[in-house]
Order: C-alpha cells, then sequence, then structure tokens
C-alpha cells in the first residue's frame, strides 16, 4: 500500500487523474496506432505543471519530491498504453532532469525551461549498438575543434528519438572506459544528424529511434558539467530511471491483475464464472500477493531516494523484483483471458506485449542482480 502522503500530494493526484480521464484514456489507442505521443500532449502537460514536476522553479519547473513523479506515473499508467508515460518520463525525468542538474545556466534557459512547458521534448541518448547496459563501452565520439565538438557514431532503441527537439548525448571524449565520457545536448535540427523510426513488438506509443552521427557539430557550451565526468553523471541518474520502470512494472501489474479479475467474474465456463473455481481464486490470490510485494519494495527504495539516504541497491532490488514478477503476472492474468488475450481488440493483449521491455531498460536483470551482489558482499 502506498504510504500516507500529503493533501498536497493528494490534490496532485486528482488534477493528473482527471486529466488523463479527460485527455489521455480517449486517445491512447489511437497513439498505439501512430507509434507516437503528439507534441500537444506535452504542450498541454507543461501548462499544467505537470511535466516540471521534479525540475528547478527558477526554470519553470516545481522543485517538488520524487512522490509527485510516482504519483503522474500511476495515474498516466490507467490509460492501459505503457508508451505514453515512458515517452513522457524519458522528457521530463531522464533527458532534462540531468540538464537541469548539470548543465549551466545558458543550457537551463535554452532547453530545460522550454522543456517544463512542453515546447520542447526531449530524448536520452545513451544505448549504443554495442553498448547497452555496458555504458562504458560506448563508441560515439566527440572531438573538440576550437569552439564546438564533432561528434561521429551511432545511438540506438532511443525513446522519442524521431519526436524530440534535444537530444542528451553520452559521448566518448577521452581514453577507454568510464574515465573518457562526457554528456552533450544535442539539437535535433544539427547537420550531419540523422533519425529513422524503428518498429517494437511493444510500447507502439512512444516511438523509438536510430541515431546517426557524422560530423556533427555542436557547441562546446552544450557540455554538461566537465569533461569525461559524464559516466557518473549516467550513474546518478540512473536510480530515478530505474525507479520508474519499478513503479510501471506495479501500475501494469494491478492493471493486469483488475482486467483478469473482472474478465474472470463475467467469463462462464461449465455453468459457472471462471472465478467459481478454486484453482483460478488461488492463482490470482498469488498474484495479488506478488503485487503487494513488489510495490512494498519501491516504496521502500522511493523513501529512500527522497530521503537523500543510498539507495542504489534497494533500488535494483525494487527494479528486478518488479520487472521480472512483472513477467509471471502477465502469464497468469493472460492465462484466464484464453484465446482472448491473442486479440488485438482485447486490452489484456496489449497490457501482455508491453511486459516484454521492462526486464531490459535502465539495466537488464542481469545488470540489477550485478549491484546487488557487490552490494551485499556476495563477490570474491
Amino acid at each position: 500500500m502506498l504510504p500516507r502522503l500529503s493533501e498536497e500530494h493528494e490534490i496532485f493526484r486528482h488534477s493528473v487523474a482527471e486529466f488523463v480521464e479527460r485527455e489521455v484514456k480517449p486517445n491512447a489507442h489511437q497513439w498505439e496506432h501512430d507509434g507516437e505521443v503528439p507534441r500537444a500532449l506535452f504542450e498541454k502537460l507543461g501548462k499544467l505543471g505537470f511535466l516540471g514536476v521534479r525540475l528547478s522553479e527558477e526554470y519553470g519547473g516545481s522543485g517538488l519530491d520524487f512522490w509527485y513523479t510516482t504519483i503522474l506515473l500511476q495515474e498516466l499508467m490507467k490509460c492501459g498504453s505503457v508508451g505514453v508515460p515512458v515517452a513522457i518520463m524519458t522528457h521530463a525525468e531522464f533527458a532534462t532532469k540531468i540538464i537541469d542538474r548539470m548543465g549551466s545556466d545558458d543550457l537551463k534557459k535554452r532547453f530545460v525551461l522550454p522543456a517544463t512547458k512542453g515546447e520542447m521534448i526531449g530524448s536520452l541518448g545513451v544505448t549504443e549498438p554495442g553498448a547497452g547496459s555496458d555504458v562504458a563501452s560506448l563508441r560515439t565520439k566527440a572531438v573538440r575543434d576550437g569552439d564546438d565538438y564533432i561528434i561521429n557514431g551511432a545511438k540506438v532503441f532511443i525513446t522519442n528519438g524521431t519526436i524530440s527537439n534535444f537530444i542528451t548525448t553520452a559521448v566518448r571524449t577521452g581514453g577507454e572506459g568510464y574515465r573518457g565520457i562526457s554528456i552533450i545536448v544535442v539539437p535535433s535540427d544539427s547537420k550531419g544528424l540523422t533519425r529513422r523510426r524503428l518498429l517494437k513488438t511493444a510500447t507502439h506509443a512512444s516511438d523509438t529511434a536510430e541515431l546517426t552521427f557524422e560530423d556533427v557539430r555542436v557547441p562546446a557550451e552544450n557540455l554538461l558539467g566537465e569533461e569525461n565526468k559524464g559516466f557518473r553523471y549516467i550513474m546518478q541518474g540512473f536510480e530515478g530511471e530505474r525507479l520508474v520502470l519499478s513503479i510501471i512494472a506495479c501500475c501494469q501489474m494491478r492493471l493486469m491483475f483488475e482486467t483478469a479479475r473482472e474478465w474472470g467474474h463475467d467469463r462462464k465456463a461449465f455453468g459457472q464464472s471462471l472465478l467459481g473455481f478454486q484453482v483460478w481464486q488461488h492463482r490470482l490470490a498469488d498474484v495479488l500477493t506478488n503485487i503487494t510485494a513488489a510495490e512494498a519494495l519501491t516504496y521502500s527504495g522511493i523513501d529512500q531516494y527522497v530521503r537523500g539516504e543510498p539507495a542504489n541497491a534497494e533500488i535494483s532490488m525494487a527494479k528486478l523484483f518488479a520487472t521480472e514478477m512483472a513477467r509471471h503476472v502477465a502469464h497468469e492474468c493472460a492465462q484466464i483471458h484464453g484465446g482472448m488475450a491473442l486479440m488485438e481488440e482485447s486490452l489484456m493483449a496489449r497490457l501482455y506485449r508491453d511486459i516484454m521491455g521492462f526486464t531490459i531498460g535502465a539495466g537488464t536483470s542481469e545488470t540489477m542482480r550485478g549491484i546487488i551482489a557487490k552490494s551485499s558482499g556476495l563477490m570474491e
């Protein structure tokens, strides 16, 4: 159960819930078909202050705690399309938050301020064809040339990649390994940058792109923080990203459980509803128990994160357990639907396939296990 929050948190929840009911739910199916979230949604979210809940007040944000992001995600997830909150979180929490945290005043004015208003959309360019969870192996190179950096390389699986106005991009400016990585904000209209949309089997409403950089010239002033210190900045941001994935997984499981429970009461077989059979009562009881455990672990991680306490291991546990459990819950909830779970007209079909990326994004399950093992003294 979600910890008891303040009256301000609940007022915020009510505002987001009304917005989702009015502006998101009726359009989610169309956005799934279109393969992207429209720019108009970002603009509406920006006008209501929903894009800047954790961004600096000086640059249009609200400077609030992560519980507000949790509430925003929980309400957005009720639209039944994971792609919608993924696109919004990639913009607000991943691509823009790091500029707000590490950027110069000029960068914040040029990118954070319009991003909070929904006038600009951001994407985060880290993953490459040969470097996913192993960030220290990325190869996209940025060479200093006077007052500019010249960037060459490629990125892949980049959310918001074809609709973004800027890409917060991880590049190699030094030698091998994590010590040679920097982060540069690249405007999407930069000459030499090519963007190609990728077709996915899941999260259809969030566009995903492959990016190619061919002698892309970017002002050196677009560097975030210090040169060659970017790996640390990325790792700091991963805690928030992993919490976002944990929350999304928990919300998806809740929605699948509620969908399965409703179906179980309505569907008749052998003269009674499916939930008239003890086997399905017990299987869904197990599902609910696992969901509640995942939520408790996730909320514990959020609490530590909000308090500013070291929480890398706890957050990794939450991300690992919630996303892995989501795969099991998806199987159980799809099974009770029978053949309807395979039909595109069924919400369950979308919910099931959208689970696929949960154990990969923001660090794979294998990476999470490595972090947990290291923090627990399990490594030699």
